[in-house]
């Protein structure tokens, strides 16, 4: 038998509650476990794809007027009071093929509050998209996994979602989502942002195509240990291996590891601080988000110059490499397509690997805390990580590090 779970009415101020007219009708019953065979070892877990990104945060409204203006993210679905939904706030925005949900608690003490009082503005999902999310969850946690959504399916009349969550570093999870059989417009409980709040945000875009990748940071001697969780639950494979001895400046290091799933679509690197003279910017990370935790979303553009413009015209602040980082680039990385003279005035780094090269571009931190930020990347033929730009790139997060007094 089902179990379930109706739309939340409860009200802690004991104020009477009624439907609004934007009222979501909508069902969501926890799917009974069903004991069976141990999956073998060889048992795939297919994954096709991020699915979207969750991000709690203090203020949704707040942090939609910021991701649409500064990033060109668009709002397109809505959760809240206003559709019955009094536990939080949620806003699924899009560009390209990235979705971004944010949630806001409602509820002070709630789960969410707690996580916001801990880790500030953060990612808490990173999600998948599969096309059979109970087994998944089913393999998943039978080869180790903690439950933390157990398979559950959400319903509306646009048809249904299956959903459940497994726990990954520090308080992230990892959702599996199957929407085959699913023609709304987000979620069932969502209904249009536009019905909400009509005409209320003009907003163009930037040019950000795709999810590229997920760098987490996890505390150190914790990097294997996660690597094995990748590799022994979700069967995902290690794609290269960066040691202390390439990510190193004069005061610090790191190590990193890259896991790659569902069928190269998925790259999540996994960074650990190693031992040097000063504290390391993983270090930093992880004593100001209160543990590990996602440190950066990498977007995929086709016009990198293009979209860096636009977002430099809005305001976003980038870190910032010495002029004498471009002198060699000729020599160390040869002919590319772009022009150069303005790849330099927009701060853009470059490296090649023997597949092609890269271009890339990190943001200053999002928040206050020196946690969360972005990167802008395009590929043209790399598969790489640009580390011929470490070095560059550590010593502008340690200049930042030295303002704050944290280096």
């Amino acid at each position: 038998m089902k179990q379930t779970l109706t739309q939340p009415e409860s009200n802690p101020q004991g104020v009477n509650v009624q439907r609004g007219k934007h009222f979501a009708d909508f069902s969501r019953d926890v799917i009974p476990a069903h004991p069976g065979q141990e999956p073998s070892p060889t048992t795939s877990i297919i994954i096709d794809g991020f699915d979207y990104i969750e991000l709690y945060t203090e203020s949704v409204r707040q942090s939609v007027f910021f991701l649409s203006r500064a990033f060109g993210f668009r709002p397109f679905a809505y959760r809240g009071p206003e559709t019955g939904w009094r536990e939080s706030v949620s806003v699924a925005m899009k560009q390209g093929e990235v979705v971004i949900q944010l949630t806001s608690p409602l509820i002070p003490g709630s789960s969410i509050a707690q996580h916001l009082c801990r880790h500030g503005f953060s990612v808490k999902d990173v999600a998948f998209r599969v096309s059979n999310a109970e087994s998944c969850h089913d393999h998943a946690v039978r080869r180790g996994a903690v439950e933390v959504v157990p398979p559950t399916k959400w319903s509306d009349p646009q048809g249904h979602i299956v959903h459940s969550a497994i726990a990954t570093y520090g308080d992230t999870v990892h959702s599996f989502v199957d929407r085959s059989m699913y023609a709304g417009l987000h979620w069932p409980g969502f209904v249009s942002y536009d019905h909400i709040f009509p005409n209320e945000l003009d907003i163009s875009e930037v040019g950000i195509k795709r999810i590229d990748h997920i760098v987490g940071n996890v505390e150190l001697g914790a990097m294997n240990q996660w690597i094995q969780f990748y590799e022994n639950v979700l069967g995902f494979q290690q794609l290269t291996h960066f040691t202390d001895k390439e990510i190193t400046t004069e005061y610090s290091a790191l190590m990193s590891k890259i896991m790659n799933g569902g069928d190269g679509k998925i790259k999540l690197p996994i960074n650990e601080p190693a031992e040097g003279k000063r504290k390391s910017q993983i270090q930093e990370f992880l004593d100001f988000n209160g543990g590990p935790g996602v440190q950066h979303l990498a977007f995929e553009t086709d016009d990198i110059l293009a979209t860096v413009r636009a977002l430099r015209d809005r305001s976003v602040r980038f870190l910032s490499v010495p002029k004498s980082y471009y002198a060699d680039i000729p020599a160390r990385v040869g002919d590319i397509s772009e022009n150069l003279e303005s790849i330099a005035m927009l701060g853009i780094l470059v490296d090649r690997d023997e597949e092609g090269y890269l271009l890339q571009i990190f943001t200053k931190n999002l928040q206050d805390r020196p946690t969360l930020f972005l990167e802008i990347i395009q590929r043209a033929g790399s598969r790489g990580f640009g580390v011929g730009n470490f070095k560059a790139l550590f010593e502008a997060i340690e200049r930042e590090q030295a303002e704050r007094g944290n280096l």
